[in-house]
């Protein structure tokens, strides 16, 4: 038995049904379309999560800058 009680033969039956439905070219547009997709969605949370490293040094920047000015002034 396979996934969910699904064997092998009945997975190469629905996947002959789909390409029957839909025709390789549209499912081989569908594939770019998902891959671009999640293309852009890495590259955005790359974008973010490089922002918020870089806010994050900024805010420690002043904390260390804060702490200096105290330390100078007394």
């Amino acid at each position: 038995m396979g996934v969910g009680g699904i064997g092998i033969w009945q997975l190469l039956i629905i996947l002959l049904i789909v390409f029957m439905l839909f025709g390789t070219k549209k499912l081989r547009n569908l594939g770019s379309d998902l891959g671009g997709a999640l293309k852009g969605f890495r590259t955005a949370m790359k974008d973010e999560n490089a922002a918020e490293a870089e806010d994050e040094t900024e805010a420690s920047d002043e904390v260390i800058e804060a702490t200096a000015e105290k330390v100078e002034t007394k």
